[in-house]
């Protein structure tokens, strides 16, 4: 916590199977906010096991939690479990209520969606989910970073470093946003032209598809049309 009047809450849920890019790539740029003060937020405050093979140690419980300025909702394929339960949910709805913005990366927009919070909205998500938004009443844009109201979603994984970028020049102005990028060294120039499936050999994402996307996506949308 902060005694600084001024100060700019950041929350960020953490859930076990958290895809940590979604999380640390627009942390990094949102904690240089001006007087930003991230919390880092699960049910307990326990190691919470990430997708890169280490864990995360919350900052808070949802019970002391402190009220958000900027929510985000980190994706991965712990997503499963954070749709199916209710306290997350809960935690979610009670955050957006004074949140000044509702944010998501990658999967995490589908937590919105469970919780409620996409409904007749324009969203996005990873490439490979956006078919599900359309079970919360929301409408996919293509693009890598959505606005509709307070609530911006990110698509996959690096776009949420975009999504951060641009709270930054909104909340914060242009320049302080492109200093962040500057010294962030963020000039993408990936080695492969394979990074959206508009450009990406057919082949690759089919395989993709086949052995992990297309078991992932099912069992999801059976979890969401049990809800």
């Amino acid at each position: 916590m902060t005694d600084n009047p001024n100060a700019f809450h950041i929350v960020f849920l953490l859930f076990d199977g958290i895809t940590q890019l979604d999380f640390t790539g627009p942390a990094q740029v949102l904690s240089r906010i001006p007087d930003a003060v991230v919390h880092t937020a699960a049910k307990e405050i326990k190691p919470i096991q990430t997708d890169s093979g280490f864990a995360i140690l919350p900052s808070t419980n949802f019970a002391n939690c402190p009220q958000a300025d900027l929510l985000c909702v980190p994706g991965g394929f712990g997503t499963r479990d954070v749709i199916q339960d209710e306290a997350t949910l809960q935690f979610l709805r009670d955050q957006a209520t004074e949140a000044q913005y509702l944010t998501s990366v990658c999967t995490g927009s589908l937590a919105l969606g469970a919780a409620g919070l996409l409904q007749g909205k324009q969203a996005t998500c990873h490439w490979a989910y956006t078919s599900l938004l359309a079970k919360f009443g929301a409408t996919h844009e293509k693009a890598r970073v959505v606005k509709d109201g307070n609530i911006i979603t990110a698509g996959g994984v690096t776009s949420g470093i975009d999504f951060a970028l641009t709270v930054v020049a909104e909340i914060a102005g242009q320049e302080l946003a492109e200093s962040i990028q500057l010294s962030l060294e963020y000039d993408p120039h990936p080695p492969f032209n394979s990074g959206h499936p508009d450009v990406a050999d057919p082949a690759l994402l089919a395989l993709l598809h086949e052995q992990v996307y297309g078991k992932t996506v099912q069992n999801l949308a059976d979890i969401i049309d049990r809800r």
